[in-house]
Parts: structure tokens; sequence; C-alpha cells
């Protein structure tokens, strides 16, 4: 069919994508064969039916090239996100042409062939779409492919995964009724479901269970709360500007010898690793020794050592803190079932004590996830506060036994995360109030005082400051009554930088800047893999044989079209963001990214994109070939061709509206890459 302005690219500018650009003309190659495989249906067929084909021409706007052959001239057009197919009597510049008596008198024009002969050229794209589609994901499949597991990595507190109680390490194997075979599976069952979601998950000794819970909807996209796990392989050495895998001036920067990039962690003192969620949990467990890790490491791939096994001790990695005890919010988050839910806590409460000490002065907040997981199966006194009908404040003691999860094991990932207690299962944001001041500590030489506040936390890169790959630009974080449980973990994740407090004085509008060293704690050590970087899980999936390729291929077809229609759904209720959406640009980024890591994954993506192409273009939208199939069936019911002025209208409509999403899909493109920019 013929689509002057590119109707196909606004089809695939609903595609959503993930990345950045880098090659330009191996994407432009393959998505030219997305286009030409779409347009070489409607040509074939035309050409079965006897239909005059006027051009056929790869991409739209000016003419580069053509070449004449027979009857049909042969067009490689400027711009490549598109093609079309003009045969005689179907212009979509003039749909008169569908209505046209004279035109129809040529018995080789379009419009003087039979509903059915019609209906098969408008259809063919689409069909080839699919099959070609079918085609990639076989071929990807069969060549093999590394997918990332539905195996759950950080769990961000508060969010639906965390207060239903899901953990680290979990394998999520079904929601709805659904197979979940890996992570992109996962975030497509969550981001494009309506109501409850009833999962299934694996726990890594075993045990299978079930929750039901209702994904948040804060975003542009619906979302439970979790991210990939990593793997076990520290990240390779990087270009300049990237991530290293190694923390500078971190635990891990100060292990002997020193680990390299591409070090896979094989045993933790002498004990077999398998899993990061079981290399998290043995970190945690012995958060104050110095441990020995066996890493295999191929740094010298043709040397005699590669391969081999090489012992590295880690030092141990303590918190570091300015020094000041700050006040506790209330209790914004419960996990169901937990120890605190069993013990009656309610969120809205406020912990005031524990073992009666007082919270704030006698036991920093931040210090509370150890405090409850250093008596794990021993019985707690826990003072709250509540608020009583009318406004009073009710003091209640509570009793409970915590469970054998460790402090600091779910730590605040993101802004405006609170603060867990794993053990307990509750959590609690930190206020910016200063309550005690430790003597002779960091913050009492710098002359913070009871009262003050904490307005923003800076980490400053020195100048001479080995990059750590978050790049050269200063972390500002503002602090307010929930951001200051996430600003101090950023201050554990980026030893190298120095720490830039803004701090309002008690009582005063007026606010003054401080720079402090913060000091490392005697007692008190981080739980968390010290300093080293990790690549995410990953898994082949390979097809062994032909009929498994196609299987798989089927299946990942069937799978892709029903996705695409509850995006469209959920567009349409507003479940989804139109900020989800990304246009050419954004294809462009994810295809180029996609490309670099290796011919299996870009035959995947482009199959992706060929069945996208098929299933949006048969939308009933006039322009679209869904529409034209529209006005087909109308006339195979109606034994009658549709009213010009309606077919005018209508192509008019269609036009307008495909011209719009063009024109949103590009302006989000642009934003974001300017703010990417930025």
């Amino acid at each position: 069919m013929e689509t002057v302005i590119s109707v196909d690219t606004v089809m695939l500018a609903l595609v959503p994508s993930v990345a950045t650009l880098v090659n330009v003309l191996t994407v432009a190659v393959g998505l030219g064969f997305v286009i030409f495989f779409h347009e070489l249906g409607h040509f074939a067929v035309a050409k079965w039916c006897d239909v005059l084909v006027e051009r056929f021409s790869i991409g739209f706007g000016p003419v580069l090239l053509r070449k004449k052959w027979g009857e049909t001239e042969y067009a490689l057009s400027a711009i490549p996100f598109g093609g079309y197919v003009k045969m005689l009597g179907q212009d979509d510049i003039d749909p008169s042409q569908l209505t046209s008596e004279e035109i129809a008198e040529d018995p080789r024009s379009y419009t003087a062939k039979g509903v059915l002969q019609r209906m098969a050229i408008i259809s063919a794209g689409v069909i080839m779409n699919v099959v070609t589609g079918l085609l990639f994901f076989m071929t990807a499949f069969r060549m093999g492919i590394e997918v990332t597991p539905a195996v759950v990595g950080d769990v961000q507190v508060g969010m639906p995964a965390w207060n239903a109680g899901m953990r680290m390490g979990d394998r999520i194997t079904e929601i709805n009724g659904r197979d979940i075979e890996d992570f992109n599976d996962l975030m497509q069952a969550t981001a494009l479901s309506s109501g409850t979601l009833k999962i299934q998950a694996v726990r890594p000794e075993g045990e299978v269970y079930t929750v039901t819970l209702t994904p948040d909807i804060s975003g542009t996209r619906r979302r439970i709360g979790v991210t990939p796990s990593r793997g076990l392989k520290l990240l390779k050495s990087p270009k300049e500007g990237e991530i290293p895998a190694v923390v500078p001036e971190s635990a891990a920067a100060r292990a002997q010898p020193p680990l390299e990039p591409g070090d896979v962690i094989a045993a933790f003192n002498d004990e077999p690793v398998e899993t990061y969620a079981q290399l998290s949990e043995l970190f945690s467990d012995h958060r104050s020794e110095t441990v020995s890790l066996t890493v295999t490491r191929k740094s010298d791939p043709d040397g005699p050592n590669s391969g081999q096994p090489v012992t590295v001790s880690v030092p141990a990695a303590p918190f570091v803190s300015p020094g000041l005890r700050m006040d506790i919010g209330k209790i914004v988050a419960l996990q169901k079932g937990s120890p605190a839910d069993r013990a009656g806590i309610r969120i809205g409460d406020k912990l005031a004590s524990v073992d009666d000490r007082d919270i704030g002065k006698e036991i920093d907040p931040f210090h509370l996830p150890d405090y409850f997981a250093e008596r794990h199966g021993q019985s707690v006194v826990v003072g709250i506060v509540r608020e009583a009908p009318g406004g009073q404040a009710e003091i209640e003691q509570v009793t409970l036994t915590p469970d054998d999860l460790g402090g600091w094991s779910v730590p605040p990932i993101l802004e405006d995360t609170p603060l867990a207690i794993p053990s307990i299962g509750l959590a609690y944001h930190v206020q910016s109030t200063v309550l005690a001041v430790d003597e002779a500590g960091p913050a009492d030489r710098a002359g913070i005082r009871p009262l003050d506040a904490i307005t923003k936390l800076e980490l400053i890169l020195p100048e001479d400051a080995v990059p750590d790959g978050i790049g050269e630009s200063d972390i500002s974080i503002d602090i307010g009554d929930t951001n200051l449980a996430f600003a101090f973990w950023q201050m554990q994740q980026f030893p190298n930088r120095q720490v830039r407090l803004t701090v309002q004085s008690a009582g005063s509008d007026k606010t003054r800047t401080i720079d402090i060293i913060p000091a490392e704690a005697d007692d008190w050590f981080l739980p968390t893999a010290r300093g080293i970087r990790f690549f995410a899980q990953s898994q082949p999936r390979k097809a062994e044989t032909a009929a498994q390729a196609f299987s798989m291929g089927w299946d990942h077809t069937r799978s892709s079209i029903v996705n695409i229609y509850l995006t469209l759904r959920n567009l349409v209720t507003g479940h989804l963001s139109v900020k989800e959406l990304h246009g050419p640009l954004g294809i462009l980024s994810v295809a180029s990214d996609v490309a670099e890591v290796g011919i299996a994954p870009f035959l995947l993506f482009l199959g992706f994109l060929s069945i996208n192409l098929a299933v949006l273009n048969f939308l009933p939208i006039p322009v679209l070939d869904g529409g034209h199939m529209v006005f087909l069936i109308w006339e195979a019911v109606s034994r009658k061709r549709p009213n010009e002025q309606v077919v005018v209208a209508a192509t008019v409509a269609g036009m307008v509206f495909v011209v719009a999403l063009m024109a949103l899909v590009l302006y989000l493109d642009i934003s974001r890459w300017y703010q990417g920019s930025m």
C-alpha cells in the first residue's frame, strides 16, 4: 500500500525502547528489511492479481535512486523509515481514486478488482511481516540468545513486591496463570496488566509460594518494585567514563590480590557460590570479617593460568557517618504477615523506644535494622506512639520476635525510599531534624547542633579522584522528610567522594554549607558486596532443533501479538503513559545497542519490530491497511462502494491522527535526548 507519509514508520513509533544511538548503518539496513518485506507482500499479491504497480519504494520523501524495470519504477527514497507500493487507482494522498468509476474501468486498476482480491492485496503486507517476524525469531533462537531470568534482585522498600514479602533471589514462575520465562516477560505481564496480579514464585531454598498484589501506578507504567538479579561476574574493563568493576576507595578496591574486571565469583570462604542472592547473604552474615573470595580469572586468555581459580582477600567495609542522630518518622510501609504485622503495629505508628531505650537520642534510627537483626529469635519490646481518635497520642508497648534477616539487606536504593527493618517487616523515613550530635565527631567539629536540619547532601568528586563511573557531575540530593535514608545510603556507595551538607539552623531560615569527612564506624559494617559491581544475571535460550526453533518462535510471535494489544488497551485506559512511547530516534537507539550485542539479539529485535508493524498497521484507522480493510468489509456487506465524501473525510482524519502521533513520539524522543545530554 502507498503510505506517502510513512504510516509504517508511525506504527513502528509505538514500540517501547530503552537505549541510545550507536550504529545507524546497521540499524537502517535492518529496518529496511522489515519495511521491504511488508511492502513486498503488497507488491507480490498485487502483481499476482494483475494490478498495475506504478512504483515500489523503500523509504519515502525525495527519491535518491530509481530504476524502471518493465512497468514498475523501483525507488530508494531519502527517509528510510517507511515505504510504499503505488498502484493504479490507489493513492492515500488522493483517496477519491478509490471511488472513481473512471479509474475502475481500467481492468488493471486496484479498484477494478473484486473485494476478495483487494482484501488479499491489503492484508499481504501484514501477513508477510508476521511470517518474517516468525522467521527472525526462529533464526535468533536457533543461534541462541542470552536472556535475563525472572529472578528478583533488589526489592524497592514500600512497593507492592516488598509489601507482599518478596525477597532477593525469588524466581517468579507465573503471573495471572501466564508462564514467566524471563525478566522481560515479568515486566510486560506487570506493565500490561489490569487489576491485581496473582504471582507464583519460588524461594532460593525451593519453597513455592503465591501472593496477590496490586501494582503501583504512580509512574508511567504499572510496576511491582523489583529489579533483575545480578550475576557473579564482575563488570569487564570499562572504556573511559564507563562504570568500573570496583568502586574506587571501597573495601573491594583494597582487596589482595586485586580483583580484576571479568572475574567470576566461585566461592566465599571456600563455600561454593551459585547465585548472587547466596553471595549477598554470605556477605551479610560475615559483614564484620575479612573474607576470602575464590574467583575464576580469564585476564590472560592465551596464558597457562587462564580460567584458574585465584583467592582474593577482601576487608570488611565499615559504615561511615557524620556523627548525627536524627529523628524518626512514622511507619509508612508494612509487610503482610511480618513480625510487626502480627504484633499489631500499623502504618502511621511511630517507633518511640526499643527495650526501653529512646529512639533518636539513645539509638540512632539508622542502627535499628541491625539492632533487630542481631536479636533474631529473641523477644524485643517496642514502644510505639499511635494517634487515637480526637488527635490524642497513645503510647503502647508490643513484644515481637525478629526473623533472621540481616539489617540493611534491603537498602533504600531509590530517592524517597523509606528505610526498612527486614527482620520485623516495617519501614519508616528518617527525618531531617538533628536530635543529638556525637561529641567530637565530624558534625560536632563542623558546628552542627541539635534541632538543626539537614536540607541537602552533595557528593563531590575531587579533581584528582579516580572516576567512579557516575560521571564527573556532583551528586546532589535534596533531603526533605523522605530522602535522608537514600542520601545516607549513597554516602556509603561512593567513598571516593567528598561530603557537603547544607544545614538550616534551628529557629532560622538561614542555611550554611559544610564540608565534612564522615568517620568510619568501629563496630558497624555494610552487609553488601563491599564495592564490587556485577553484570546482570543471564541465561542462554537456544533451540537444539529446527522444530524446537519453530515452536519457540511461534510462542514468541503469539505472545508479542498479545502484548501489543495489551499495550494499546493500557494506553487507552491510562494504565500505561504515552511517555513510554518512543519514535524513530528511540527505535534507532535500542536497535543500535542490540546490534552491538550480537546478530541473534538483533534478529530478535527485528522480529519484534516486524510483528509490531504487522499488528499496528492493521488497526482500523483510515490510511492504515486496517482502515482500508474496514472499507472493503463495508463494500462486501453492503454490495456497494463507500461514499466518496465518507472515504475522503475518514482518510483526512486518519492522516491527522497519524501526523499527530508522529509529532508526539518525535517530541518525546527529543525531550529524552535533551534531558540525557544535560
